[in-house]
């Protein structure tokens, strides 16, 4: 038999690389003689990186070192270079809320670092960008991005405004124009955005609003973001409704309108640069998993996207989850006896879960 095994993270316990390595060799402590291919999964955020170094050949991880964190201290950079020219970057790597520790900075949060590595990117001879939107520590619109690749305020007189992360807002009032002079070329290849949100940049819906609370902002930050954005959309222009604009605290409308980026759902995306397609077409079997399991599973995450590339090729699925009321699916917590053991021990269940589902497969066989 020929099995696919491509679980997402199980987010806080395992990622998704060791989570496939416990599933398969699980597995084959069974039926040693099946051929497994581990292609462990992500969506355009966490653990993308790890999950297209390890699925793709040829790939290596390029460190960045010292480039500027969320609060302005220096932290690592890195990108994937795949062989075909393609840069991966993963924005919460360089620009992340962990990278903060306890102290949320709503109001001065920079998404610079991300620049920082794109533009080493870009040295390193990087020919198409791919850019995973998720996590981020700021809401700047992406504009400490694009200062790092070049972009600049101007005020009345044509003369350039200093970044100044610490007091984004008064640099924006400051500012009468947008100047892309400057701004480094796009790879020929392009920029694509992963991410599974199709926020607005503005409004109720957009990234202040949303997702300003998890990075911090209170009753009174919250309008003060909203102004920042507005009066970055008002000087960048573009289309702060576009689907996906307000991801990233406004990063993904900060790459549509700074630099010509297109927006793409993250999973199918990524399910594509690691070749899932191709390799569930000749497969027998799937077998993913990720941490809780339910109908939000479905809707645009790594989990979904792989089951229904399964179902597009006539090949059946196994989901195994930490918990899920889900029918049909194994459960770590199940096996563990509770969730709080299957935690404890996330490798030690999912190679059991592994040993499971392929003592399920020979008594059906």
């Amino acid at each position: 038999m020929r099995i696919v095994v491509a679980p997402d993270s199980f987010k806080g316990t395992i990622d998704a690389a060791d989570a496939a390595e416990a599933l398969s060799s699980g597995w084959r402590s069974v039926r040693p003689a099946d051929e497994l291919r581990c292609v462990p999964m992500a969506d355009g955020g966490e653990g993308t990186l790890a999950a297209v170094v390890s699925a793709s050949p040829g790939a290596r991880l390029v460190d960045v070192p010292d480039v500027t964190g969320p609060d302005g201290r220096p932290v690592r950079g890195q990108f994937a270079l795949l062989p075909d020219g393609t840069a991966v970057v993963e924005l919460a790597v360089a620009s992340g809320l962990p990278l903060l520790g306890g102290e949320l900075r709503p109001l001065t949060a920079t998404t610079r670092g991300t620049g920082e590595t794109i533009a080493a990117a870009l040295d390193a001879g990087a020919t198409r960008l791919v850019v995973g939107l998720g996590g981020s520590a700021s809401t700047d619109g992406g504009f400490g991005l694009l200062s790092a690749l070049g972009a600049r305020l101007l005020d009345s007189a044509g003369r350039t405004i200093p970044d100044a992360a610490s007091d984004l807002d008064a640099t924006l009032d400051a500012a009468t124009a947008f100047d892309r002079s400057r701004i480094r070329f796009a790879p020929p290849g392009g920029v694509v955005l992963l991410t599974d949100v199709t926020n607005p940049l503005l409004g109720e819906r957009g990234a202040a609003a949303v997702y300003g609370p998890q990075k911090g902002a209170g009753e009174h930050e919250l309008p003060l973001l909203e102004r920042r954005l507005e009066r970055l959309a008002e000087l960048m222009g573009g289309d702060p409704s576009h689907p996906g604009a307000g991801a990233a605290g406004g990063t993904g409308y900060g790459l549509l309108a700074g630099w010509g980026a297109v927006v793409e759902p993250g999973a199918p995306a990524v399910a594509r640069l690691l070749g899932l397609p191709g390799l569930l077409a000749s497969a027998d079997l799937l077998i993913t998993g990720e941490g809780r399991y339910d109908a939000t599973s479905l809707q645009g995450k790594a989990v979904g996207e792989v089951v229904r590339l399964a179902e597009s090729a006539g090949v059946p699925s196994k989901v195994v989850a930490g918990e899920s009321a889900a029918n049909g699916v194994l459960t770590l917590s199940s096996l563990a006896g509770s969730a709080s053991a299957a935690r404890s021990q996330p490798a030690r269940w999912l190679h059991r879960a592994g040993a499971t589902l392929a003592e399920q497969w020979a008594a059906r066989t």
